[in-house]
């Protein structure tokens, strides 16, 4: 980024928000270009989008079916070359469209599944209305479109195979259809029995492409940029992990290891990525994401950076995140255990859980039945009343399918299997291939740690920190390959989303590679000192995105409401914006007030002073300088709940049309306002 940008304001939110008062249903492709006259209005100089890729039945933006596809759901179908004529001709197809507006139309949260499913019937009507459809090959401007657009054709393969599957994972169809090679796939695009369907679905794409292309090219006219978002992972069930298998590596699964909020960390059951085939092929997969992204934007978020220095990667038969590693490790070695002193029976204790026959015994309250239901699992150790789990015990996953109906009831199975999924994690080494291994994440709380003595817990220890020395330069090695590739593949800014990073050498590497960093304001603390004060605006770095809330975290309002003691100290920090002076006393006095749309004004006000150079705030937070678009609950303002699985998550919806926001003049005064204290 050139050091002379100016520091400028931007606005985030999904396109599905948006909507006008012709098209009520969804945020599409051209209402950006609408969208852009409120923020040329309000001198907004940058849009923010979630991701549009498509998802198909997955509601996350972030749950990719296509690294390379747009989402057919944001596509405005009265724009469609045809639409007016067939409507006005097609007594059927008028019904179907008026009355997909009137189900659809006035939600407080949009119905993601349902107007995807109705949204891709009349697409359907309207292909078969079209020259390509009636004469059973690509027309001379789709044809163009393919040709310019290669990838499609393995999208549209796969998008008719999962129709033909109704939607069923790859991983359950039929054998021969599981693994395609790019010959077969070609030769599947060009069966004449399917060539209309997965001509289908290169329409639907060109037409996406035609206007995303043309609503990008408005707001671009308008001066404003746009920056969107790159999903780090792609689901398990994508036409990317089915078409490249080699670019994946399906034994694994990505998350996060153990924290405060997550004892068992998280398992987002996506692949991993196979970094040393990307890298044998030039990254040409993350390439093509980047160049074909570059048709729209100026700017990309690079979702979970971390990622690209080390993934935590998790084996596909466990159900939590517990016995994770990092993705790239160094590892001990056993011979490096031999030599500390361990033997193959200590390092057996040390590397596989050992079960006492009491911890089930204490909830069948009987010896043998424990016995029995133990030997399901394990091997009891001879003259011992310990078991070791069995080699034929892949992960937890299979102790949680596994039925005990025939030794106990429901409410003692479902103790008993949680039990001995806390005894499959009970363990100080893991065996991540064959000899080698690596610490448990929280091997400190396992069994076989408390049993060493001091000068054992000593060794080991420092040989853990060579680890994390060695793993450090790895991870630095890896990064720094992998974005430098990627950024100088494009002229787009890269943004990473950098939270929660405890590597030394991140900002190192995303400093060297020109990637800014995201600061959500509210979590940009220093943890370390006593009282955790928040950062001074002043010490934000340039190379950096600021916020105030994420599409993850509750919005400022809730913010204010629900954590007193982090209003208290933001208050604090910055009490002169809050007109009062720098003192505890005052500062939990004002903290203690409910929200109002003058309080939303200041914390807004004080976030201008952020040293990063561009700042970024939700939607939802702006149009609380107004207190006639609040919702009664403030927890349906927000966009996604980590760790849930809901019709509510990521189907936020504005609480006016585009046009009636554009005439808000007080609230775009306020904007305004807001963006000339950033410059």
């Amino acid at each position: 980024m050139n050091k002379t940008d100016k520091k400028i304001l931007g606005i985030a939110l999904p396109l599905g928000a948006l909507y006008t008062k012709e098209n009520p249903v969804i945020g599409e492709y051209p209402d950006l270009a609408v969208f852009a006259e409120f923020c040329k209005k309000s001198d907004i100089d940058i849009i923010q989008l979630l991701p549009v890729n498509d998802t198909g039945t997955q509601s996350s933006p972030y749950s990719g079916l296509s690294a390379y596809a747009l989402h057919p759901i944001y596509i405005r179908l009265k724009d469609i070359p045809g639409f007016d004529e067939f409507y006005n001709s097609d007594s059927r197809f008028k019904e179907k469209y008026d009355e997909f507006i009137a189900k659809f139309s006035g939600a407080a949260r949009f119905d993601y599944s349902g107007i995807s499913k109705a949204k891709e019937l009349l697409l359907l009507d309207l292909y078969s209305n079209s020259e390509t459809y009636k004469k059973g090959s690509a027309d001379a401007a789709l044809a163009k479109w393919i040709s310019e657009n290669d990838w499609v054709k393995t999208y549209a393969v796969y998008k008719n195979l999962k129709h033909n599957y109704e939607q069923a994972s790859w991983k359950s169809w039929h054998k021969d259809d599981q693994q395609k090679t790019p010959e077969e796939i070609k030769k599947l695009w060009n069966t004449k029995a399917f060539l209309k369907e997965h001509l289908f679905h290169a329409w639907c794409q060109m037409i996406a492409d035609q206007q995303f292309s043309a609503a990008t090219k408005k707001v671009h006219e308008l001066g404003i940029k746009i920056k969107g978002d790159m999903p780090i992972l792609m689901n398990d069930d994508s036409c990317d992990a089915w078409a490249f298998p080699q670019f994946f590596n399906q034994s694994l699964r990505a998350g996060s290891p153990v924290d405060n909020e997550n004892p068992t960390g998280q398992n987002w059951g996506f692949p991993t990525y196979n970094w040393k085939n990307l890298k044998a092929d030039g990254y040409s997969w993350w390439k093509k994401r980047l160049t074909l992204s570059e048709k729209y934007y100026d700017a990309y978020r690079l979702d979970h950076i971390l990622g690209f220095f080390r993934i935590w990667a998790i084996p596909d038969t466990d159900a939590n995140a517990i016995n994770g590693h990092t993705e790239p490790y160094t590892a001990l070695k056993i011979d490096d255990l031999y030599k500390l002193g361990f033997d193959d029976e200590r390092i057996r204790w040390l590397s596989q859980p050992h079960i006492p026959t009491g911890v089930i015994e204490d909830i069948t309250w009987n010896h043998e039945s424990a016995h029995k239901i133990l030997s399901v699992f394990c091997d009891k150790i001879e003259n011992e009343e310990l078991w070791r789990f069995k080699k034929t015990v892949k992960g937890s996953q299979q102790i949680y399918w596994t039925n005990l109906s025939e030794f106990c009831n429901d409410d003692a199975a479902n103790r008993i299997r949680q039990k001995l999924v806390e005894y499959w994690s009970n363990r100080t080494l893991l065996e991540v291939a064959k000899n080698k291994f690596v610490p448990l994440w929280i091997y400190f709380k396992s069994t076989s740690w408390q049993t060493l003595s001091d000068r054992e817990k000593d060794l080991l220890k420092k040989e853990f920190d060579v680890l994390d020395v060695k793993n450090e330069a790895l991870w630095k090695k890896q990064s720094d390959e992998i974005l430098s590739e990627l950024t100088k593949a494009v002229k787009m800014t890269p943004c990473g989303e950098d939270l929660g990073v405890n590597i030394r050498c991140v900002p190192e590497i995303m400093q060297k590679n020109g990637i800014l960093g995201l600061r959500v304001i509210r979590w940009s603390r220093k943890w370390e000192e006593a009282g955790q004060p928040y950062m001074h605006f002043a010490d934000y770095s340039p190379l950096s995105v600021a916020t105030t809330s994420v599409h993850d975290s509750s919005t400022i309002r809730q913010w204010w409401n629900d954590e007193k003691d982090s209003i208290k100290a933001f208050v604090f920090e910055n009490a002169g914006d809050f007109g009062i002076k720098q003192d505890w006393a005052e500062a939990e006095k004002l903290a203690a007030q409910e929200f109002t749309p003058e309080l939303a004004q200041k914390i807004l006000s004080a976030c201008t002073k952020a040293n990063s150079m561009w700042l970024i705030v939700p939607i939802q937070d702006f149009l609380y300088m107004e207190k006639r678009y609040w919702l009664d609950n403030a927890a349906d303002e927000r966009i996604n709940i980590p760790g849930s699985v809901s019709q509510f998550n990521w189907t936020y919806r504005l609480p006016l049309d585009i046009e009636e926001l554009t005439k808000d003049d007080n609230l775009t005064e306020k904007i305004k306002a807001l963006s000339k204290a950033r410059k």
